[in-house]
């Protein structure tokens, strides 16, 4: 499971005049990890404490010249380095105030980065494929570069990684439409050339990400069509070999892309299971939506999602740099050991019995609606044999919830659900629940409820694997699949549950998780009389319970007191004003209050009692007590 935390803005940017193009060139950390050296796109570069947002230093070379790679911090020296006007090389400390005074050298090649690690020495990358550590380069700045890359072969990408007393620079090339991975190896200096597999369209990667997991070089990288690829190189017993080596790929992530191709975005690993993305819509936006996302790449799971217009993005020590319009937010974020259960929002919980009966509170639908409450679907079982599911499965023909009608679409459904692979059965069923609902929305004849609730009883499904399921079983007034999934959906965002509450009563919306904050502006949405309708509800439920509530049908849910309390007091937070005013309410209210006096009074006289229960506890028993006895205990 992974989560996004709430963000802050660390500083304010300079908006480029190209939409498309970063504001700034990047993003380094110091050996504090406090400290944020921000590069912008063109002169200056500023030193920021991230804990409270506050420039320690800045720095910007003359008006005419221009910063072409960002700035990085040098581990050994305590320095920062930058390249200014492509062959210009300025090093300075925290001290200096002006840059123009601080050490400079001119080399005679073009520069295309300067790559800094812990542990290991800076290392400058030229823009023609050569690489030289910064300390010899700048003992001697004129010594001759050789080229390594082809004539109209470019650098799109480079990164550094140093760990296990091994450095290595990797960048990616382009020419013609061909994508070259090189992996050049420090101490020994070995050079190694890969070519990326070729997409159909001829597309290029838009961001790469490099990271170093069980002694090899990971390679992630996103393309225009949403695919998320993985390649990876041995570090240990690395030995450079000659031409050109074809590197194999894995598809870790296809990601939804809305209409067209994307044209601005990233993708950066965070750990082994989970990747960051930002500039791609979410699954359930319409397009030209962007979002910040974080994606489980062994389930294909959304873990977490913040709209916003962004396109680039850095990740260090568990935060998040996202520069967004004219802001440069930093975004904490969290994640857990990938399993099943929590890229799934641990939806399998024990102690919760899936019912197929009804729930446990009575429903008050025929208050809302004038018709008896909708019951349970039944849920048809039956049987296939390996050779229909196998047909199932490896059929080239457009599949029934495609094009096919209600009935074949169910023998679809059924077929999937019967396989026993947890893994496959997870990937297929959120698939095919999102096409069933995308197939509903469009086609308004067309409507599978028991199909749905196959699905949904699967327990392989949540509300942000497929968003518009639960919003859809509402607008058909499915009552049944919309507490079941209540029931079942961990991850109900505060604004559905209310919609919920616009159209019907259940032990299912007082016991969907939500958070204070989040649900309070939500609940003002309701009207006076469903709020009214709501408190009478809460109020019946409360006095059902705490009078018989040994009586409760066993195996059935049913809220608990603290949690009938809780949705009575967010009521009247958010519409007491105007149930004060409300003449229908004034009956309630004293109602309430009288509830609320009682129920004071009695903890009040048990408050008396409580030092002397516990003195109870402590008192020692009698050794000498036969089968039979009488006892008595003065209080005072």
């Amino acid at each position: 499971m992974a989560t996004l935390c709430e963000g802050f803005t660390l500083c304010g940017l300079v908006q480029t005049q190209n939409a498309s193009d970063s504001p700034i060139q990047g993003i380094e950390l110091d050996e504090d990890s406090d400290h944020a050296v921000v590069t912008d796109s063109t002169r200056s570069v500023t030193l920021y404490k991230v804990s409270d947002q506050k420039p320690l230093g800045s720095w910007t070379v003359k008006q005419g010249q221009l910063l072409t790679c960002p700035a990085v911090f040098n581990f050994q020296t305590k320095e920062y380095v930058v390249v200014s006007d492509n062959k210009v090389i300025r090093v300075w400390k925290d001290e200096d105030l002006n840059l123009d005074k601080a050490f400079k050298a001119t080399v005679t090649a073009d520069v295309w980065r300067v790559h800094s690690a812990p542990g290991g020495e800076p290392v400058v990358l030229f823009q023609r494929g050569a690489v030289r550590f910064l300390d010899s380069l700048l003992s001697a700045p004129q010594q001759p570069i050789e080229d390594v890359l082809s004539e109209e072969e470019v650098i799109r990408w480079s990164a550094s990684i140093v760990a296990e007393e091994q450095h290595f620079v990797l960048f990616t090339t382009e020419q013609n439409g061909e994508c070259c991975l090189y992996v050049q190896r420090l101490n020994p200096n070995t050079l190694q050339k890969y070519r990326l597999e070729r997409e159909d369209s001829g597309a290029s990667p838009l961001s790469f990400s490099a990271s170093l997991r069980d002694k090899h070089l990971n390679l992630l990288y996103l393309y225009p069509n949403g695919c998320v690829y993985q390649s990876v190189v041995a570090a240990r017993g690395y030995v450079g070999l000659e031409g050109v080596q074809d590197l194999p790929r894995s598809l870790r992530l296809r990601l939804p892309v809305g209409e067209g191709e994307l044209g601005a975005a990233s993708a950066v690993a965070l750990d082994e299971a989970h990747v960051a993305v930002v500039g791609v819509p979410h699954p359930s936006a319409r397009t030209g939506k962007d979002f910040l996302c974080i994606w489980n790449t062994n389930f294909q799971t959304l873990q977490a999602g913040i709209l916003r217009n962004w396109s680039f993005v850095w990740c260090y020590l568990g935060k998040l740099f996202v520069p967004h319009g004219k802001a440069l937010s930093i975004i904490p974020y969290e994640c857990q050991k990938s399993s099943l259960a929590s890229a799934l929002g641990k939806l399998r919980h024990t102690g919760i019995a899936v019912s197929k009966s009804s729930v446990a509170v009575p429903s008050w639908n025929t208050l809302l609606h004038g018709d008896q409450p909708q019951g349970p679907t039944k849920i048809v079982e039956t049987r296939k044999s390996v050779r229909n599911v196998k047909l199932g499965v490896n059929c080239v023909q457009p599949q029934p919830h495609q094009t096919g009608p209600v009935d074949e679409v169910q023998r679809e459904v059924e077929v999937l659900v019967s396989r026993g692979d947890a893994q496959d059965l997870q990937l297929s069923v959120g698939q095919l629940a999102c096409h069933l609902v995308a197939r509903s929305q469009a086609e308004t004849a067309f409507y599978t409820p028991v199909a749905l609730a196959q699905l949904v009883q699967t327990q392989f499904l949540c509300h942000s694997v497929c968003p518009g399921l639960l919003l859809l079983s509402l607008e058909h007034k499915d009552y049944f699949l919309c507490q079941l999934c209540l029931q079942l959906f961990p991850d109900i965002p505060e604004v559905v549950t209310c919609a919920c509450l616009k159209t019907f009563i259940s032990n299912e919306v007082l016991q969907t998780p939500y958070s204070d904050n989040f649900l309070l502006p939500h609940l003002k949405d309701l009207d006076t009389q469903q709020v009214i309708l709501f408190l009478q509800y809460l109020q019946f439920v409360y006095l059902k319970y705490s009078q018989d509530v040994y009586t409760q049908t066993a195996g059935l849910r049913s809220p608990t007191m603290t949690q009938i309390i809780d949705w009575v007091c967010l009521l009247l937070d958010a519409h007491f004003t105007v149930l004060v005013m409300a003449p229908d309410a004034k009956g309630l209210l004293s109602n309430l209050q009288s509830f609320v006096k009682s129920q004071v009074k009695l903890f009040s006289e048990l408050g008396k009692i409580e030092s002397s229960l516990q003195e109870l506890h402590k008192m020692k028993l009698s050794k000498d007590i036969s089968q039979y006895s009488i006892e008595v205990i003065e209080l005072f």
